[in-house]
């Protein structure tokens, strides 16, 4: 059994590839605690952004700057009275979160962050995340019909109209950029002589590709690459159901939509699954046009010093949260109602100092790089979630319906079609 647990740590593929179930378990278990744990995180700091948007504070009562109000939200919802209307389809009312939530976290399958950082590696990958996130639409759907509630029927309905309208779209722009795995030459324009003309659908792949043509796919027969991103931006955008395009949930009109008769823990889960979805089609942009877990200019900016200066980012990122955190403790009021907030923000500044520490050992720094990456390129899409929800009044639906089937579909076509001349002209 040692010898089966420790085989595996020489290994340079997936788990899943290496047929090692423990290590499998293993990842599976951390991949589901560092979701669970950035849901929280990303809790706190979209209500923090937003409150700096709109010139406010934010959660500041529970634990230094609110830092502990994720876990008291989830103490509350833990405990809140779960109700369930009288009307309302029992199994199915019970059953639609835990949909939502089963299929935000099974997309993380195959989510590559690092060349031996997955849990496995599909060779159709990039279909089996698509497939798989598309199925979140039938607990929304089963949400809003249990209930028995005119507001979450309607919210339902619309969801399923917002999802056929732009994941279309977004398949476009995803085959764009598969098509760009099937050429080998080096750079935006780059022809390789004999190439084989052979794609893959598979996301570590798909990284490869990247790595091997010397460029992301989003500068790739530039602008053709960042059209097709910014397709698949604004579509994941309307796939998750956030602003501007949160019509399956607008308050103003539905009260919360399909979830209204939801209360609780089962309220929970929506949110939990729909954070999750959230980091998991961040994950699928980053991995099919920003490179997945490569650093910024791997080529342009290479050699043994480059590497050894973006292998120091990690532990400094740390190191400036803990400073940040530091200089909240100097700025805070010197009262004594504020001692504990004092001493417990100091203490979350020593303890990010510390993880800052470690990250700058060597063995440390040199494992960790990829994901470090890879996490940071989704942290900007989570912060653009953020910023969008803050800038963009909500549309009508009958804008939306317009933008995915008038504007995004034929840019999409196009793009492809354009994609494909310039992989057979090249």
């Amino acid at each position: 059994m040692l010898d089966y647990i420790q085989g595996y740590l020489s290994s340079n593929v997936t788990p899943g590839q290496a047929g090692n179930v423990f290590w499998a378990t293993v990842y599976i278990l951390i991949v589901f605690g560092a979701i669970s744990v950035a849901v929280m995180a990303m809790n706190w700091l979209e209500r923090k952004a937003l409150a700096h948007f709109q010139i406010r504070l934010g959660p500041m009562r529970v634990g230094p700057h609110g830092l502990l109000q994720p876990i008291a939200d989830a103490i509350k919802l833990l405990t809140k009275e779960d109700i369930i209307p009288s009307g309302a389809d029992k199994f199915v009312f019970w059953i639609a979160p835990l949909i939502i939530l089963c299929a935000a976290f099974t997309v993380y399958i195959v989510v590559p962050f690092g060349p031996t950082h997955a849990i496995t590696d599909l060779n159709i990958g990039i279909l089996f995340m698509l497939g798989v996130a598309s199925l979140s639409v039938l607990g929304v759907v089963m949400a809003g019909w249990a209930s028995n509630s005119h507001y979450p029927l309607i919210g339902a309905l619309r969801s399923s109209a917002q999802m056929v309208s732009y994941e279309v779209a977004m398949g476009m722009a995803v085959v764009s950029a598969i098509l760009m795995t099937s050429l080998h030459g080096l750079g935006m324009y780059g022809v390789a002589a004999n190439s084989t003309g052979t794609g893959t659908l598979s996301m570590i792949d798909i990284v490869k590709a990247q790595q091997e043509q010397h460029v992301w796919f989003f500068f790739k027969f530039f602008p053709l690459g960042l059209v097709a991103f910014g397709i698949f931006a604004i579509a994941m955008v309307a796939e998750t159901n956030r602003a501007p395009f949160d019509l399956p949930e607008a308050e103003s009109e539905l009260t919360a939509g399909f979830h209204t008769e939801y209360s609780g823990l089962r309220w929970s889960l929506f949110m939990l699954g729909e954070y999750a979805a959230m980091i998991a089609v961040s994950s699928i942009a980053v991995t099919l046009w920003l490179g997945g877990w490569m650093r910024p200019f791997p080529h342009t900016l290479g050699g043994e010093t480059w590497d050894l200066v973006f292998s120091l980012f990690p532990g400094l990122t740390f190191i400036g949260l803990a400073a940040i955190a530091f200089i909240g403790v100097v700025r805070m009021p010197k009262h004594p109602y504020f001692k504990i907030q004092t001493a417990g923000l100091a203490g979350f500044g020593v303890a990010l100092g510390l993880i800052g520490l470690i990250l700058f050992v060597p063995p440390v720094r040199d494992r960790i790089q990829d994901i470090y990456w890879f996490a940071a390129k989704v942290a900007v899409f989570m912060y653009l979630y953020i910023w969008y929800r803050a800038t963009w009044p909500r549309y009508r639906f009958d804008q939306l319906m317009k933008v995915g089937w008038k504007v995004l579909l034929p840019i999409a076509i196009g793009v492809l079609i354009l994609t494909a001349i310039m992989g057979v002209l090249l």
